[in-house]
């Protein structure tokens, strides 16, 4: 019997400034089980409504940049929420990366805050603080690391075509955000993703993490963006495409992954990425990592830990084959 898929309303997910489900190494999100909210401020809004059932301090990696520890926020789902969101009763949800200021038998609705997020070893340097959403079918452990149901958000993506070039608008210890690819005029603030050749809007962290996703296009729009050469397939593209299993996916000219729709338990397929390295002004960089973003700040996030660039940097980026890809783990 196949798992129900909850699916995040709109309301829901319009509520954060950025949703990814496949840009982490966790085996959740490479089997689309979870879903990162970002919410932009540092608050923890609650993304679902219902009581709270138990809150836990939990280990994590050991980073530098890191908190020793995290946290866990278990909710029992209201009805309501459930009936919205396709879920059976009874589903429980597992909230992440907030340091809990309810406790077990508050009740909470949708955009309560939560406490603030934290900086987890959960998630690398260059990932900024969100809020970690699973949910566990009834009667399940919902303090297991894994059994979560399947996670879909109800939000079309706007895909953005984009050259490679940008100059640097923001600067981190690992990673630069570049200023492309650029939105078309008067975009409001729906959701937007980087796309790929075939116009298809990417997820997940290309090519760092080994698998990556796709986001449910929003076919009634064309595939906007500001490349000029290099990616004539993506200016031609009339509308946002849908990815089908085995379809080949390029960016920059370059394949970059394969779709592999069998092989993922709900929504947007999985992808399977190619061997390639990135490049920026020539030389190996980590990867992309991308997301869903709306408005002024949708942009490309390079990491490049053992890179330095400027803000106002003008950077180009390539990928090119690799017979050694970058390859970032769990551990």
């Amino acid at each position: 019997m196949t798992d129900a898929t909850v699916s995040l309303p709109a309301d829901v997910v319009e509520r954060y400034e950025k949703f990814s489900r496949f840009n982490s190494p966790y085996p959740a999100h490479d089997r689309g089980r979870a879903v990162d909210l970002y919410p932009g401020d540092g608050v923890g809004r609650s993304p679902v409504s219902g009581t709270v059932r138990e809150v836990r301090t939990v280990g994590c990696p050991d980073r530098p940049y890191a908190a020793a520890e995290d946290h866990l926020i278990v909710v029992d789902l209201a009805d309501e929420w459930c009936a919205r969101a396709g879920a059976p009763p009874g589903t429980v949800a597992r909230i992440l990366h907030v340091i809990p200021e309810v406790d077990p038998g508050d009740r909470v609705a949708v955009g309560d805050a939560l406490g603030p997020t934290t900086r987890s070893g959960f998630f690398g340097q260059w990932v900024d603080d969100h809020v970690h959403l699973g949910f566990r079918p009834p009667g399940a452990n919902p303090l297991r690391a894994s059994g979560s149901l399947p996670v879909a958000a109800d939000v079309p993506v706007e895909p953005v075509a984009w050259d490679g070039t940008g100059a640097v608008v923001e600067r981190g210890p690992t990673h630069v955000v570049l200023d492309g690819p650029r939105r078309a005029a008067g975009a409001d603030r729906s959701f937007a993703a980087l796309a790929s050749d075939e116009g298809v809007p990417l997820d997940g962290g290309l090519t760092h993490y080994a698998g990556g996703g796709t986001f449910e296009a929003d076919e009634g729009a064309p595939t906007t963006g500001d490349a000029e050469e290099g990616a004539s397939a993506t200016r031609d593209a009339e509308e946002g495409a849908s990815a089908a299993d085995g379809t080949t996916l390029s960016l920059l000219g370059t394949k970059v992954g394969t779709v592999r729709a069998d092989d993922t338990d709900a929504g947007a397929p999985r992808v399977e990425w190619a061997a390639v390295d990135v490049r920026a002004n020539g030389r190996r960089v980590t990867g992309l990592s991308l997301f869903a973003a709306r408005g002024d700040r949708f942009g490309v996030k390079v990491v490049c830990p053992d890179r330095e660039f400027e803000i106002g940097e003008s950077v180009t980026l390539d990928i090119v084959p690799s017979d050694d890809p970058i390859r970032l783990g769990v551990g």
